[in-house]
């Protein structure tokens, strides 16, 4: 496994420094709609559950809990419409975020290999091909990368971090059937699933990689890499997993137990509380959508058109203009949005607006943005 730290790129997040500061001259305060970081409470199941693990001499399965694997399959089977996730192929990881970021390496993936990622997504699928030494290749059509052998790992975000968007089963199973047809991997970036808006997806669900009709009754090849941060509020407790293909969750576990990746017993404990209570991410859902129907239409009303959006914590704007004007624009109202840009040359000039803000934050952003000033 070789990681090249020298490849990155700058953090694209420090570069809001100067905007932010802009912001905060406004008389109201700021209002950051930047980061998709929750501000609501962590649910008292899951603090008690934690509470509950708290004493924990002993070290952690690197692997999980049998309790916490099996109540990974049991979501899926009731949330998400997969009957058939083997425990044996679910692992716990340190946050979503490190594991998109140390796949490709993990999957013994470097120099002269090619991982695919959506043309405007997550930055972190760009720096984990760059960290394994490989050659990151935007690509939102599968005709773009079908056949190359080449191509290892093919990322998929639905619902999409930034845009929202939603790739319907059809459009997952051709992704698997090309990826398939040239040995590659498919690791699937769902942690926004549990919050869809708009139909048929919020009367049906967000379909996953691993659903029946997708995998076509095999998850040879095929991974899931969910969060608890946005359903939960459970940024702060780092709690994920992967699961899937259990050989290559194998090979995942075995270098994660030499590496000492190891989620905190207490956590998985909370974990798997977490996955366990429905009517909690149910009320966050409503939550969300109050701020969302505040929110969108008063973007509207000030010359921005909401694009995809179809679930998640973000909305996905523009002006038809270049994201940074949009960024100073706004700033200039105390309010701060995440510049297209950080998101690839296909996004610039678009702005993500986060949801995760309090209300009467998102109230009085909803507030300026109806008001000239």
């Amino acid at each position: 496994m070789a990681l090249h730290p020298s490849a990155l790129p700058d953090f694209p997040w420090d570069s809001l420094t100067p905007y932010r500061e802009r912001a905060l001259q406004h008389p109201g305060g700021l209002v950051d709609l930047s980061v998709g970081t929750p501000v609501d409470p962590t649910p008292q199941v899951v603090r008690d559950a934690l509470i509950a693990a708290a004493d924990a001499p002993g070290y952690p399965q690197t692997y999980g809990t049998p309790e916490l694997r099996e109540t990974v399959a049991a979501w899926f089977a009731r949330r998400r419409g997969v009957p058939d996730v083997d425990p044996a192929g679910v692992l716990p990881t340190v946050g979503s975020k490190e594991m998109v970021a140390l796949l490709p390496a993990l999957l013994g993936i470097g120099e002269g290999h090619t991982v695919v990622h959506p043309t405007a997504a997550y930055p972190t699928y760009d720096v984990g091909a760059r960290l394994a030494g490989a050659t990151p290749r935007p690509a939102d059509e599968v005709d773009e990368w079908a056949g190359d052998r080449s191509v290892r790992l093919v990322w998929v975000n639905s619902p999409s971090n930034p845009t929202g968007a939603v790739l319907s089963r059809e459009e997952l199973k051709e992704v698997v059937d090309a990826a398939r047809e040239i040995g590659a991997v498919v690791a699937s970036d769902e942690c926004y699933a549990e919050l869809p808006w708009e139909e048929p997806w919020a009367s049906e669900g967000v379909p996953s990689i691993l659903d029946p009709a997708v995998a076509g009754g095999s998850h040879q090849g095929l991974l899931s890499v969910y969060s608890l941060s946005k359903q939960s509020n459970l940024a702060g407790y780092r709690a994920a997993f992967v699961a899937g293909d259990p050989a290559i969750v194998g090979r995942l576990l075995e270098v994660r137990k030499h590496a000492g990746f190891i989620m905190p017993a207490p956590v998985q404990a909370a974990m798997a509380a977490a996955l366990a209570d429905d009517s909690h991410v149910e009320a966050q859902r409503e939550v969300y959508r109050g701020r969302r129907e505040l929110l969108k239409p008063a973007l509207e009303s000030a010359g921005f058109r909401v694009e995809r959006s179809q679930a998640g914590l973000y909305l996905w704007s523009t002006r038809d203009e270049d994201c940074w004007d949009t960024l100073g624009e706004l700033a200039d109202r105390g309010i701060i949005v995440a510049p297209g840009a950080f998101y690839g040359e296909a996004a610039r000039r678009h702005v993500r607006v986060a949801l995760t803000a309090t209300d009467e934050r998102i109230e009085e952003a909803a507030r300026r943005l109806a008001k000239s000033e």
